[in-house]
């Protein structure tokens, strides 16, 4: 009868049975929203920087994806244009969306572009820059504003589901470099020759939503670099905004959303000029576009979520005396590091002595495997965690809280006083002042700790 008498019903009919053939039983719903402070603010992630923001390059946004599988599971991931999500706002965002909206944190991540053109935000970093009383209430008052941005933009997202795809596929990019091994004025020569060295992962992971038509409604896709090509007083998502916006435009109506993978000790070479950022982003959305290109896999409407906070040691709390010392540092963020360390220990203050770390895993269609740690992981952990689940594992961080650098046991061992090289001794020990933790590094064991827990939330997706 559809033959006889409607002929583009017969369409409709068939195309919604191939649909239903690639996957049908997922909804997914996207929304976004402007965070670009209205007011000049200091900006995140350099401590050598004297002044507040004069301007900006693009806008800052949160985006959400938000996804529901054919069991009725539910799951959203946001992702910003901020250099990190502290814990602070990651509970009490957390809280919110579970009152309002019934969602675990399993079901939720927070991730973060770590762009250093965006907004510092309150409980994040706060030795490291040179705060007045009036700096201190524009930064909390703009973190409650983001608070209610989050809950209010997942919403939105919850409010938008509808049927979708959902595939996954893998592109290349090319332009990060491992900082440690690579001094950054030779890098050009070393590239040139190619001869650039250390652990790198080029993969560029990226999950398409479709609509039931065909049309790309969002698409999500990562990179482990550094997001810090440019260090100007002007807001901008860095290479990773770039390469959202080229996406945007060759795809119209499509939410383009980047996440952070294992880039802490990857970095864009050679970078400060605006030119590279803007050539980065455009190799990252190339990246993403041979992948579309390539028919991703469709995945079938199965979500599994997992979620565990994993206990870390710090390693032991300073000495008076190293602290004197280092109140005599030349890094700004050191020395008031050290000062206030001083002044609370002086003053009998407890300090913790172990930190929660998240570590998450999501499972798309029983395949797709979605690996995500707090903090700024070094890339050994992608390259780790791809051996032990599968090559086609995706791994992020930068999620759900940055509290540190998160070093393997190399790293640290490598950065022990007396035995580092040059370029070395950030990553594994000099990175916890920045952040304000009371120790010099984490203590040994946080990279088989990691990796466990890595390995029960995965066995708990499964």
């Amino acid at each position: 009868m559809i033959l006889i008498f409607c002929r583009s019903c017969f369409v409709f009919v068939l195309s919604s049975a191939c649909f239903g053939a690639d996957g049908a039983g997922w909804k997914a719903g996207t929304a976004r929203a402007n965070i670009t402070p209205t007011e000049p603010m200091w900006l995140a992630g350099y401590g050598s920087r004297t002044n507040v923001s004069d301007g900006k390059v693009m806008d800052l946004w949160i985006k959400a994806l938000a996804l529901e599988d054919a069991k009725g599971h539910r799951a959203v991931i946001l992702t910003s244009d901020l250099l990190g999500i502290p814990q602070s706002i990651y509970q009490h965002s957390c809280a919110e969306l579970r009152k309002k909206f019934k969602l675990k944190p399993d079901q939720i991540i927070l991730s973060a572009s770590h762009s250093h053109c965006t907004p510092v935000v309150d409980g994040a970093l706060n030795d490291v820059y040179p705060l007045n009383d009036e700096q201190r209430k524009v930064i909390k008052n703009y973190a409650i504003k983001l608070e209610g941005q989050i809950v209010e933009t997942v919403g939105q997202a919850l409010a938008d589901l509808a049927p979708a795809r959902l595939a996954g596929g893998q592109g290349t990019a090319d332009f990060a470099v491992n900082r440690r091994e690579n001094p950054e004025k030779e890098v050009p020569k070393l590239r040139a020759q190619g001869a650039l060295k250390g652990p790198t992962d080029h993969s560029v992971p990226v999950l398409a939503v479709y609509l039931p038509d065909g049309k790309l409604k969002a698409v999500l896709f990562g990179y482990a670099c550094h997001n810090t090509v440019m260090s100007y007083n002007k807001w901008s998502g860095d290479y990773a905004g770039f390469a959202q916006l080229a996406l945007e435009k060759n795809h119209p109506e499509t939410t383009a959303m980047f996440f952070m993978g294992c880039g802490g000790d990857q970095n864009p070479l050679p970078r400060n000029r605006q030119e590279f950022a803007e050539n980065y982003g455009k190799k990252l959305a190339a990246g993403v576009e041979s992948a579309l290109a390539l028919s991703p896999k469709n995945l079938s409407p199965e979500l599994k979520t997992s979620l565990e906070m994993v206990t870390l040691p710090l390693g032991p709390l300073p000495s008076e005396a190293e602290l004197e010392k280092l109140t005599a540092n030349k890094a700004p963020g050191t020395h008031r590091w050290a000062e206030r360390m001083l002044s609370e220990q002086k003053a009998g203050k407890t300090f913790i002595r172990d930190y929660p770390f998240p570590v998450q895993a999501w499972k798309f269609g029983g395949e797709q495997l979605l690996v995500t740690l707090g903090g700024e992981p070094v890339v050994d952990y992608a390259l780790k965690f791809k051996k032990e689940f599968g090559a086609q594992t995706w791994v992020a961080g930068y999620c759900n809280d940055v509290m540190n650098y998160i070093p393997t046991r190399r790293v640290l061992d490598e950065d022990k006083p007396g035995s580092m090289k040059p370029g070395w001794g950030y990553e594994g020990s000099r990175a916890t002042t920045v952040y304000g933790l009371p120790a010099l590094r984490w203590g040994d064991e946080v990279e088989d700790l990691i990796t466990a827990s890595a390995k029960r939330v995965v066995e708990k997706a499964q």
